[in-house]
């Protein structure tokens, strides 16, 4: 190597070796992991669920009603012809009028005597459902409060994982003064 190429070589490693601008960039090394202790804290977690049910319902049908009323419109039918048969006059319509009257109720007595009243109760099944919470409480981790050691000196940091058995620091080595 001659002469020239020393010095510049030299030249070289001073201006990168012996610079500020390669003191300013960061260093970088590996601390041992002590412990890494998580970080909890405790939350109510609402959870919906969908409860359904059945409840019975009920409704009254008149099987009859349609038997019942023409036997009381043939009662107030035949009614009104007999009472027409009495009377003259106005006396001939009072007696038309209580006839159909009279015939009716008689008609739809004898409908009801024949047939029950015709009422029945009927149920039928209905599903109700609604939405209710549930809570439980829950453990979650915010992170890991961690103990490292660096050169004999210890340290304590939080992290929002767990590093393991090193984690990575910082060196920043300045002249005092």
């Amino acid at each position: 190597m001659n002469a020239k190429t020393r010095i510049a070589t030299l030249a070289l490693a001073a201006m990168l070796f012996g610079s500020n601008a390669w003191a300013d960039r960061p260093q970088f090394d590996y601390a041992k992991v002590i412990s890494a202790d998580p970080i909890i804290n405790y939350v109510t977690v609402k959870t919906p669920v969908r409860e359904c049910w059945e409840e019975t319902r009920y409704y009254t049908v008149d099987r009859h009603a349609g038997d019942r009323r023409a036997s009381t419109f043939l009662g107030a039918v035949i009614g009104g012809v007999v009472g027409h048969q009495f009377g003259s006059g106005r006396g001939n319509d009072a007696a038309t009028v209580a006839g159909t009257l009279i015939g009716a109720a008689i008609g739809n007595e004898s409908a009801r005597e024949r047939h029950g009243y015709g009422r029945e109760r009927v149920s039928y099944p209905v599903e109700r459902c609604a939405t209710r919470y549930r809570e439980h409480r829950e453990e979650r981790i915010d992170g890991y409060r961690v103990l490292y050691r660096y050169h004999g000196q210890k340290y304590l940091t939080e992290m929002p994982y767990d590093p393991g058995n090193r984690i990575r620091v910082r060196v920043d080595v300045r002249p005092a003064g």
